[in-house]
């Protein structure tokens, strides 16, 4: 069953709060916050938040200085030895830096240029960084899921929202202090990075070319600055603005294609080419800047709407308003919810060593403790029952055998009474047999002796079972047939006049019987067939019969 989940990015500009679950192949926000966020560290920054949204089993982003992501090339080896390798990288780097490092990895999807090895990606993080995050989540009422790095969480969000082909895409989301960066081949991952830099970079060059703050330095760039080719300005504010952003918008592409560099270096694959590029996150609403990246970049550059396929229909109105003017910032939340509800996500999950120790004991050895207390209650309680049960079962089955020894001999005696009524069967087949036949002979001989013209005598008479369709004696249903043979006088006039009268006579006297005859060529002969014993004529009978009950009914 997927789980309701919080998906949770945190920047030093602005906070987003996304809530709901993944199911039926999309995801249902149940509720969505966004915040502005003032300070400048993490920890203040959540100091300013005051979310009505729970953040219940909230799945939290790092990006920026305090997360690094690696990538290792490692044989293929079993996942205890695999465990083993990470945490001897994961040591080595926290011994360099002197400070605490929590981290989780997973494999990436195999690579056709890499043969015989696995490309591992290992996210590690600074345990002040976490520690910050978790006293601004419980400041909240909060409870954590896990950390995850944003640009995973932006590769779960194109993977379940993007438009996949069989390409390879750059997906960047521009935040306001750092970028996070995806390259995928079709649906496999190939790289994952955060970088430094943001929509910031803007701000700053537009407040050294205007002299104002920082934060007015972004009302202009929202009212003012564009990077459309070609832009026809209004005024001369507006070309100030432009032309102060364009050295930011080169370093901001640098930082782009030294994404790609990196990767070839990386995992030594020098044939990468990106083949489109998809934007999102706030600094992708910059005006023109699509346009812009895609004339220096080659590439097509386009934006990265997610929500289009996401269902929101159990948000109000004015929500659904907010979700719509944050989209594009709310594209790396998406992903972080998915992530924590989609149990098949392709996830990195970075605990603090405190509470990833405090899991393993409630998931591990409490357990385990509680199970063996459990155990031993049900042994005990299982014996107490078993002895009290011994007695009722050793009653039953001195019942059973008894019951069974009575059932054995009405057995033996019933199968003695099959074996007589199988020969008592065939005997009174026999019997019926013999007087049906006998029957059928006498009222024959009466019906000819009466009905027999002068001019016929008989030459022969035999009774036999057989099967005539003709006379309705199936094969399988074979019923003594009566052959009358005669002959008639020489010179006989009308034969067959003489002879239909006769056979008229027949059918009248033997009412029901099936029969058949015919004359010789010549007349001097005649042949007759006939059965009252036939299963048609029976069925009729028994036919007329049910209508004339149904009448009286």
């Amino acid at each position: 069953m997927a789980r309701t989940t919080t998906g949770i990015d945190v920047g030093l500009s602005t906070a987003i709060f996304i809530r709901g679950q993944y199911k039926g192949g999309t995801f249902h926000v149940s509720d969505f916050a966004a915040e502005p966020v003032e300070g400048e560290g993490m920890s203040t920054a959540w100091s300013s938040l005051d979310s009505s949204l729970k953040p219940s089993s909230a799945r939290i982003g790092l990006t920026g200085r305090g997360l690094n992501l690696r990538y290792v090339r490692v044989p293929r080896v079993p996942d205890w030895q695999l465990r083993k390798l990470m945490r001897f990288e994961v040591e080595d780097i926290g011994d360099q830096s002197g400070a605490g490092v929590a981290s989780d990895f997973n494999l990436l999807p195999e690579l056709p240029e890499i043969d015989g090895e696995d490309v591992v990606v290992l996210a590690m993080a600074k345990e002040q960084l976490l520690e910050s995050h978790m006293e601004g989540l419980g400041a909240l009422g909060g409870s954590l899921n896990a950390f995850s790095p944003n640009a995973l969480a932006l590769y779960n969000a194109w993977l379940r929202y993007g438009v996949i082909e069989g390409d390879t895409v750059m997906v960047a989301n521009i935040g306001h202090d750092n970028i996070d960066v995806i390259i995928c081949r079709g649906p496999d991952l190939i790289f994952a990075r955060n970088l430094s830099g943001g929509s910031g970079l803007f701000d700053e060059a537009i407040a050294q070319r205007f002299g104002v703050t920082v934060k007015k330095a972004e009302e202009v760039k929202i009212q003012y600055a564009t990077l459309e080719p070609g832009a026809r300005y209004e005024n001369s504010n507006q070309e100030k603005a432009s032309r102060a952003i364009a050295g930011a918008a080169g370093q901001l592409q640098s930082l782009l294609q030294s994404t790609v560099l990196f990767c070839k270096s990386q995992l030594k694959i020098q044939g990468l080419k990106i083949d489109r590029v998809s934007l999102c996150g706030g600094g992708a609403a910059l005006n023109g800047l699509p346009s812009w990246l895609q004339s220096t970049m080659g590439v097509p550059v386009e934006l990265f709407d997610a929500f289009r396929v996401v269902d929101t229909s159990k948000l109000d109105p004015e929500t659904v308003d907010l979700l719509e003017e944050y989209k594009l910032e709310s594209v790396t939340a998406l992903g972080l919810a998915t992530m924590a509800s989609d149990t098949e996500a392709f996830s990195v999950e970075i605990l603090p060593e405190s509470l990833r120790k405090r899991r393993e004991f409630w998931g591990g050895a409490a357990f385990l403790i509680a199970a063996g207390i459990l155990g031993l209650l049900f042994l005990g309680w299982d014996a107490y029952k078993t002895s009290s049960q011994l007695t009722e079962v050793e009653s039953d089955v001195r019942r059973l055998q008894a019951k069974l020894k009575k059932s054995k001999d009405t057995h033996n005696k019933t199968m003695v009474l099959l074996e007589e009524n199988t020969i008592l069967e065939e005997r009174s087949l026999e019997y019926q047999a013999l007087l049906g036949s006998g029957e059928q002979l006498i009222r024959t001989l009466e019906v000819l002796d009466g009905s027999m013209p002068e001019e016929y005598w008989l030459s022969s008479l035999e009774s036999r079972w057989s099967f005539d369709p003709e006379l309705a004696v199936a094969k399988e249903l074979e019923r003594p047939i009566l052959r009358v043979e005669g002959r008639a006088r020489q010179g006989t006039n009308s034969m067959a006049v003489l002879h239909e009268g006769f056979l008229a006579d027949v059918r009248e006297s033997l009412a029901g019987a099936e029969l058949k005859s015919a004359p010789s060529y010549d007349g001097s002969s005649f042949e007759l067939d006939l059965t009252l014993l036939a299963v048609k004529a029976q069925a009729a009978v028994g036919d007329e019969e049910l209508e004339g009950d149904e009448e009286g009914l």
